[in-house]
């Protein structure tokens, strides 16, 4: 592909395209469709205001997506710039991030001429021409800062080798061709520089409140942080409200990022501590420092959350995120976590997040509330497994009790578990019967959590359950996961975002400790190797010495299944309703 002299000094690597009608070519006996592209179209870049959501892909930032959904074409349409584009590039989607059996937009070339192609990948991580050519190039524009690439997807093709594009985490591929290659089957997916990203693609489409005429703003941002040269920091900033800081409503957030960082800020949450807590030393470093004042561990209530790829947040225009004034603690915490996988040295970076709040408080305080399955060990996952799912449960009985008789409206949800989380979904059920889905994310991932706004509000009501499931993958651990704070422990969350504010702040389960107890003394009788169940020895030693056999784990499904649960309705006190 022939080099293009720009505006400027700097020669710019561009595509060379051309029109020419649509070449039909036939692989593996099906007539396919390669569309071949021949001359740049110079011109202005697209309209950024078409693609309201953008993500770099890769962590120098040379490939950047825009994206739009349209929901009543039921299809995404995407723009992808490509700042240094040599011989083609690979975007696509797959369950995990994986480029095996991968669903793909090729762009490629030979040296010559330029192809564009919907394609897939085997087990092998082989390519293929997709006989159904389901992405469907709009066009491509050349511009100083690149060479722009429109394309548009639907959500469901009915094309067995396409990725179905469902809500939640979508796993987004990329790869950079650096050399001509003479087909679409002889790149090798091995050997070129390629990786993942992760975002939210069908975002909600929510109409924007309007903002009161008193709205004032707060940056709670990094103090000009050294981004530690590693692939992996999670950095802690303590900063603090105003003395005498009324009660005020947050009612919208969004992120400040530093500008060249945009590729290593990866996810921000600004926290408040415990209002229990009279003073809380400064700190700014490493959140995992042996240094950190232990008083940071006790601010943990969320304000906000954002990750990247995601856009403000907003609070419906009838509720408010309430902080400041009595019983708030006027101390905040502020957690980047930066991936930094290329090891960049000496990036500064002052990112953050910016509050938007008001002192004309709205007719509701919005409240959060833990959803899923209580902290402990008694809930465990063997190791080896692929799909292993426990549940938690908000029963009827609790939101009998702890809600109000109109009900409680749910506007938005972060869901969380640790490194073996795979899927989380929260249901709605009344009278015994599943009625609606909270949220739902088949492809979540640990490494990205953001608060995510619902496409519709969720009434909850007395009487209603809230049921919780997620699904964990063990296959590359040999000893069991129990559940804790610990990251190698496991969890089940659904911090559900709601209004008006109850005393309800966390509605979750376990199994019975005594059924837990039966099940120990039932898998000592019927193996060989004696397992521990003395009442002195903890629970997760007594799992870790089950011999995890066909048995063991069928017998542990059945008991999380059937057995009856532990609830905890407590109230923000922690004191539970009776």
């Amino acid at each position: 592909l022939p080099s293009m002299q720009t505006s400027g000094s700097k020669k710019c690597p561009c595509l060379s395209f051309k029109l020419r009608e649509v070449a039909s070519v036939y692989f593996t006996m099906v007539a396919v469709f390669l569309v071949i592209l021949v001359v740049a179209l110079q011109g202005s870049a697209p309209r950024g205001t078409y693609f309201p959501y953008k993500v770099p892909l890769d962590p120098q930032g040379l490939l950047e997506l825009s994206w739009n959904v349209s929901y009543p074409e039921q299809a995404v349409y995407f723009q992808i710039l490509s700042r240094e584009l040599k011989f083609g590039l690979l975007f696509g989607m797959s369950d995990r991030g994986e480029f095996e059996n991968a669903d793909l937009a090729v762009l490629w070339s030979d040296g010559h001429s330029s192809y564009f192609g919907d394609a897939w990948s085997d087990a092998k991580g082989r390519l293929h021409m997709d006989s159904q050519q389901d992405y469907q190039l709009l066009g491509a524009q050349s511009a100083a800062e690149g060479l722009y690439i429109l394309f548009r997807r639907a959500f469901s093709t009915c094309d067995p080798k396409d990725y179905l594009i469902e809500d939640g985490t979508v796993h987004l591929i990329y790869g950079i061709l650096e050399q001509p290659v003479r087909s679409l089957q002889a790149i090798n997916i091995s050997a070129i520089h390629r990786g993942l990203q992760r975002v939210q693609l069908l975002k909600p489409n929510i109409t924007i409140p309007e903002l009161p005429s008193d709205m004032k703003t707060m940056e709670i941002t990094a103090p000009g942080v050294v981004i530690p040269s590693q692939e992996t920091t999670y950095w802690c900033y303590m900063a603090e409200l105003p003395d005498g800081f009324a009660k005020h409503h947050i009612i919208m957030y969004e992120p400040v990022i530093t500008a060249g960082n945009e590729a290593l800020v990866h996810h921000m949450e600004v926290f408040q501590c415990a209002a229990e807590l009279d003073s809380i030393p400064p700190y700014n470093g490493p959140c995992d420092a042996k240094m950190k004042p232990e008083q940071l561990n006790y601010c943990r209530h969320v304000l906000a959350a954002w990750a990247m790829g995601a856009q403000a947040f907003y609070y419906p225009e009838e509720a408010g995120l309430a902080f400041g004034g009595p019983g708030s603690s006027r101390y905040l915490r502020l957690e980047i976590h930066y991936h930094n996988p290329l090891v960049f040295k000496g990036r500064r970076d002052s990112s953050g997040i910016r509050l938007y709040y008001t002192g004309s408080l709205r007719r509701y305080d919005a409240g959060i509330m833990e959803l899923g399955l209580v902290y402990t060990p008694v809930m465990a996952v063997p190791p080896g497994e692929t799909a292993f799912v426990l549940t938690g449960y908000c029963t009827d009985k609790c939101t009998q009790r702890a809600l109000p008789a109109a009900g409680i409206r749910i506007f938005a949800s972060q869901l969380h578990t640790h490194l073996a989380g795979r899927k989380v979904v929260t249901v709605l059920a009344r009278d015994g019967r599943e009625r609606q889905v909270v949220n739902a994310d088949g492809h979540y991932s640990p490494h990205f959590q953001e608060i995510r706004m619902l496409k519709e509000l969720v009434a909850v009501f007395p009487g209603d359950e809230l049921i919780t499931a997620c699904t964990y993958n063990t296959e590359d651990r040999t000893k069991v996961t129990v559940g804790g704070f610990g990251i190698m422990e496991e969890m089940c969350v659904n911090y559900v975002h709601y209004y008006p504010q109850t005393q309800l702040e966390l509605c979750k389960s376990a199994v019975d400790p005594g059924y837990l107890h039966r099940y120990f003394s039932l898998v000592n009788r019927f193996n060989d190797e004696e397992v521990c169940t003395c009442p002195q020895v903890s629970i997760p030693q007594q799992f870790s010495s089950i011999p995890w056999n066909a048995f063991n784990r069928d017998v542990l499904k059945s008991l999380y299944g059937f057995a009856p649960i532990s609830m905890h309705c407590n109230k923000s006190t922690a004191v539970r309703f009776p």
